[in-house]
């Protein structure tokens, strides 16, 4: 019974907790405003590609990876890695992603 009263334990399960309802919010927000087009009409892609161009970053190549909200920058390699939806949509949440 003493591990199931371990305050580590209570910790754990509210930060899977609080991870989960996290994870929620931010595929619901991201299905939302992958419904709303974007006036430019860029893809992911471009918007990322844009973005390094406007503050003169040459050097970083923009690519696709599998997976879902799987977007990253990898400094080892310097590319920005960005899921098929992402880099290939031309919406609100692909261009936001893009520009964070």
């Amino acid at each position: 019974m003493l591990f199931f009263d371990s305050p580590i334990l209570i910790i754990g399960i509210v930060a899977m907790i609080v991870g989960m309802i996290i994870s929620y919010i931010l595929k619901s927000k991201f299905k939302k405003y992958a419904e709303t087009p974007i006036s430019s009409n860029l893809s992911g892609k471009e918007v990322a590609e844009k973005m390094l161009r406007d503050n003169g970053i040459n050097d970083v190549k923009v690519t696709s990876v599998e997976g879902a909200l799987t977007d990253n920058y990898n400094p080892l390699n310097k590319t920005i890695n960005l899921s098929p939806d992402v880099y290939q949509g031309r919406n609100a949440a692909a261009a936001a992603v893009c520009r964070t």
